[in-house]
């Protein structure tokens, strides 16, 4: 596609498929339990079941825009070789504001659990040690992540099985009270309303963020082109499920729909549930679990995916040339450590903005996803005159309309923030117009070899 391997390719299905796992992290409800629980009126594993279906639309446009172009940049590059370079370049910058902040948002979340468990110690200073650990594991290479990412896995799934043994047999024994079977969290049609649902949904989906990050291994993948892609869906799929059996049981062991009130009680809501059926020592280790998750092994996927990205806008002359430079462990040495930079800055500024940052990263994403799915229609649609009508123009047109539905009700502060951030790319766009910077890519994809 007229660059140079440069990345080293060892990256198997299952290394794919473990590093979309932990981007996503399998226990990514129990901190925001409480907010979806109070915004679907307890519905919450509902809302995780039409997430996962909505990301799988997503998920299988990823799929086959990374079998076409198999490449590091995920939708910078499919968007703008699939559409067109100037909207590969906003695509790029929007996912610029998810990928640039969901370290930072991790990092804070693992830093307010720290000082949960160690009272009297600063948010900061835990933020900035979570920091400086991620960005040494991927500064030594891809072997390093696969590794630990295999660790963190194994614990996640452990925590897992036990959250599952507790609250079922709370629930079956009848220790907590007002626990019970009930269908009501996944279907209660007297409160449940579109906008609602919607609502909680643009909460939720943060949970669902990270397989697209499959896509830009895409470069460092070995397999043949539609390894990526299965790889998310597969993930995507697997992840939905856990957080759909876990919420369920979260929610009823909680009993009855009580609205939590209290900024403390929804952001414990979880734990608290946990606390009903265990004891407090057993909290403990699910807070140490969950922090371990989420402040290492999360971050520490985001942080190689956000370095990727930045590492392919470098290489089109997009971003300073500096990025695109790779040291002799094969990876972009220099994006990882702006990554970690940028990361510790961010962490001092937005500790104790948790809200702010989350629907910031949520309109990035989200607006990064629409530009993916009109490439999809457009690039095999139009440009390949492709006859897979359900691949390539129902199910990318499905994705688009309940994106955009999502992203419409994301709620005024995300709509503010990424109006800026779009303005802040404009003006970038038009100074690299002024300067006559080309942001043209390399040359198209052959077209023989796109399956």
């Amino acid at each position: 596609m007229g660059y140079k391997q440069e990345l080293n390719r060892s990256l198997t299905f299952m290394d794919l498929l473990i590093y979309g796992l932990i981007f996503m992290v399998p226990i990514a409800p129990w901190t925001i339990f409480g907010t979806v629980y109070n915004l679907s009126n307890g519905m919450v594993p509902l809302v995780y079941l039409i997430g996962m279906v909505a990301m799988v639309f997503t998920a299988l446009s990823y799929s086959q825009m990374a079998k076409a172009i198999p490449m590091a940049g995920s939708v910078y590059n499919y968007v703008g070789k699939g559409l067109h370079p100037t909207l590969g370049f906003f695509a790029g910058w929007l996912m610029l504001l998810d990928y640039l902040l969901v370290p930072t948002l991790l990092y804070v979340m693992a830093a307010v659990s720290m000082a949960g468990i160690f009272p009297g110690t600063p948010q900061w200073m835990w933020a900035l040690i979570f920091v400086a650990i991620n960005v040494i594991i991927n500064i030594r290479g891809v072997s390093s992540l696969k590794w630990m990412n295999r660790i963190f896995l194994i614990m996640e799934l452990v925590f897992l099985v036990v959250l599952i043994y507790i609250f079922g047999s709370a629930i079956v024994t009848g220790s907590v009270p007002g626990a019970a079977w009930s269908i009501q969290p996944i279907w209660d049609p007297e409160v449940m309303t579109p906008a609602m649902l919607a609502a909680a949904l643009s909460v939720a989906v943060l949970s669902f963020l990270g397989f697209d990050g499959i896509s830009t291994l895409a470069e460092e993948t070995k397999g043949g082109r539609s390894t990526a892609g299965r790889a998310m869906i597969v993930a995507l799929v697997i992840v939905g499920v856990l957080f759909i059996i876990q919420t369920w049981l979260a929610c009823m062991v909680s009993g009855p729909f009580s609205e939590i009130v209290g900024d403390d009680a929804v952001n414990t809501a979880f734990f608290d549930a946990i606390r009903k059926a265990s004891s407090s020592g057993v909290v403990t280790a699910f807070y140490i679990c969950n922090v371990l998750a989420v402040g290492i092994a999360n971050a520490m996927a985001a942080q190689a995916a956000t370095s990727r990205l930045l590492y392919s806008m470098a290489r089109d002359r997009q971003l300073p040339h500096f990025l695109c430079s790779i040291n002799k462990r094969k990876v972009p040495g220099n994006a990882i450590l702006l990554v970690g930079v940028i990361s510790a800055v961010l962490v001092l500024f937005f500790v104790g903005q948790l809200n702010t940052l989350s629907s910031m990263v949520n309109f990035g994403a989200l607006s990064g996803f629409i530009l993916l799915h009109i490439s999809v229609i457009y690039f095999y649609t139009v440009k390949e005159k492709s006859r897979s009508f359900f691949l390539h123009l129902i199910s990318p047109l499905i994705g688009f309309v309940i994106i955009t539905y999502v992203l419409i009700n994301a709620g005024t502060p995300a709509h503010i923030a990424g109006g800026i951030w779009i303005f802040v790319g404009l003006c970038m766009f038009l100074y690299y117009r002024k300067k006559g910077i080309s942001i043209e890519m390399a040359d198209e994809p052959d077209e023989t070899d796109i399956e």
